[in-house]
């Protein structure tokens, strides 16, 4: 069998890949090439370059299977390639720690002014009282989907002795202890710090907008490493004017593009998030780390020699 790396990926998944006998061409394709080659292949391996749709998998009438390195599967039309008997595996066991640890790093540097603060020393400007934090002990977080990177980060938080609230519509009960499940009421009702472990679908696109944020008891501060378009950035940017929100780590931003290799940096909304000094930025690399990296070849090696050899 032949399989189509069309994307970038660790060295490790090809490798364990031909151990099992397959092909494993790497080939830097755009999406019309890609449309004329996919015919040979039984398999294809992506990050987010490519929207696979009804064309491309209408095109791979010998796939058998889609590896998407990463967690989302909102790049792929997975309703359709079911039907053509097409199996769809990602990884999201492989970078859930990564993406726990950082939500955590960028929380804590949000709620102690690290950001500024560095700055300011770096300019010798020395404001302690300025520059006061708050503690993550005590507070109430709640958490937004309970999935692989929702209960990660539910794991890192248990030495801070928080209340974890967590919501999610599609689980019944969870193993974590130390975690309650409860409806949006309550998460509304009682949370300090919310944070964002969403897949992108057509029920959480812009999810948090205006009357979402509008909807909590207490102001707020907000994390997301899930999807940039799950969040209304300029509803975000008055809700943290207004104080409602006291701050944003964002991940990920709206208006990245399709790939998550760049965003559109120059409206006025994204100069305006750029300048507020209540938001810590990074660029989609929550989950980007070199272990995880390793541990995603790992496992999505693991699922794709299982659906290619049944």
């Amino acid at each position: 069998m032949k399989i189509l790396f069309a994307d970038s990926a660790h060295p490790l998944l090809s490798e364990l890949l031909e151990k099992q006998g397959f092909q494993c061409d790497h080939l830097e394709l755009n999406r019309q090439q890609a449309l004329e080659i996919l015919p040979q292949y039984d398999a294809v391996v992506i990050r987010s370059r490519f929207l696979f749709d009804r064309e491309m998998l209408d095109a791979g009438a010998r796939l058998k299977c889609i590896g998407r390195v990463g967690a989302g599967l909102e790049n792929i039309d997975v309703a359709y390639a079911q039907s053509k008997g097409v199996m769809c595996v990602n990884a999201p066991e492989g970078n859930r720690n990564a993406v726990a640890e950082q939500v955590l790093g960028m929380l804590l540097m949000l709620m102690n002014n690290l950001r500024r603060a560095d700055i300011e020393v770096r300019q010798g400007v020395w404001r302690r009282e300025a520059n006061r934090g708050y503690e993550i002990e005590g507070k109430t977080i709640g958490i937004i989907g309970l999935g692989n990177n929702g209960s990660a980060f539910a794991r890192v938080l248990r030495g801070f002795d928080a209340q974890i609230l967590a919501y999610d519509p599609y689980i019944e009960s969870t193993d974590l202890s130390h975690v309650r499940l409860v409806d949006m009421a309550a998460i509304f009702e009682h949370a300090d710090i919310v944070s964002l472990h969403i897949p992108l679908s057509e029920e959480t696109r812009y999810l948090v907008n205006k009357q979402w944020l509008s909807s909590f008891a207490k102001p707020i501060w907000l994390a997301n490493a899930a999807r940039g378009k799950c969040l209304n950035t300029s509803d975000l940017l008055d809700a943290i004017d207004s104080g409602k929100v006291r701050g944003a780590a964002l991940d990920v931003l709206e208006f990245e593009s399709l790939s998550f290799e760049q965003a559109d940096t120059h409206s006025e909304v994204v100069q305006r998030l750029m300048a507020h000094e209540r938001v810590v930025l990074s660029p989609h690399i929550a989950g980007w780390t070199h272990e995880s990296n390793q541990k995603m070849a790992q496992i999505l090696a693991t699922k794709m020699i299982k659906a290619l050899q049944n």
